[in-house]
């Protein structure tokens, strides 16, 4: 399968427990599409864990490569962040956010020893969820007369595209997500039909 048009993934939430000389880490890996979400999602792990000594997290998102974070919450620089966001790289992974709660379990790991930690909570938790191949897409605008609106739905659900948004009234408009690997055929289809505006967002 081309790596250029597909890229990889989880879709499903996914939790794991590590212990290690007492202390408790308890991994979460969850699919992310903005920073925004991954807040969200870091906001609800916080308030289950309200008393954890720390909330480490890693994220990944989009498919350029530029858009991640890692976050120590305190643990020593380096320790916690990086070998979680490793995890997510070694496999390859996007749109994923991994956040690992730690109960301190009054033993001190030392810095070899909070990194296998999280580490491994980040790979352990990582391996119950199940990896999914999803297309790269290219967003479009779609401007078009309600009465096409059959037409359009049949090259939307020909060529898997995604519908991202829609405001149906007497002319329509729609974001939708075409497949990278099928974007000229579509573009193709719906220019083809001279009654649909196509704009890339």
């Amino acid at each position: 399968m081309d790596t250029k048009t597909y890229y990889t993934t989880i879709d499903s939430n996914g939790t794991a427990e590590f212990r290690d000389r007492g202390s408790k880490f308890i991994g979460y890996a969850f699919p992310v599409n903005s920073v925004d979400q991954f807040k969200k999602s870091l906001e609800l792990i916080k308030k289950e864990h309200p008393k954890a000594t720390h909330h480490c997290f890693a994220y990944r998102i989009g498919i350029d490569g530029n858009s991640f974070r890692v976050n120590d919450d305190g643990e020593p620089s380096g320790t916690a962040g990086k070998p979680i966001l490793g995890q997510i790289d070694s496999k390859e992974l996007t749109n994923v956010g991994v956040v690992v709660v730690r109960y301190f379990g009054g033993s001190l790991l030392g810095v070899p020893g909070l990194i296998n930690a999280y580490k491994t909570t980040a790979t352990v938790v990582l391996q119950t969820i199940p990896f999914v191949q999803k297309p790269i897409e290219v967003k479009y605008r779609l401007q078009f007369d309600y009465t096409t609106m059959n037409d359009v739905m049949t090259i939307i659900k020909q060529y898997n595209c995604t519908i991202l948004s829609q405001e149906i009234q007497l002319f329509s408009l729609f974001t939708i997500g075409i497949p990278i690997s099928r974007l000229d055929e579509v573009l193709y289809r719906f220019r083809d039909m001279h009654t649909v505006e196509t704009t890339k967002c």
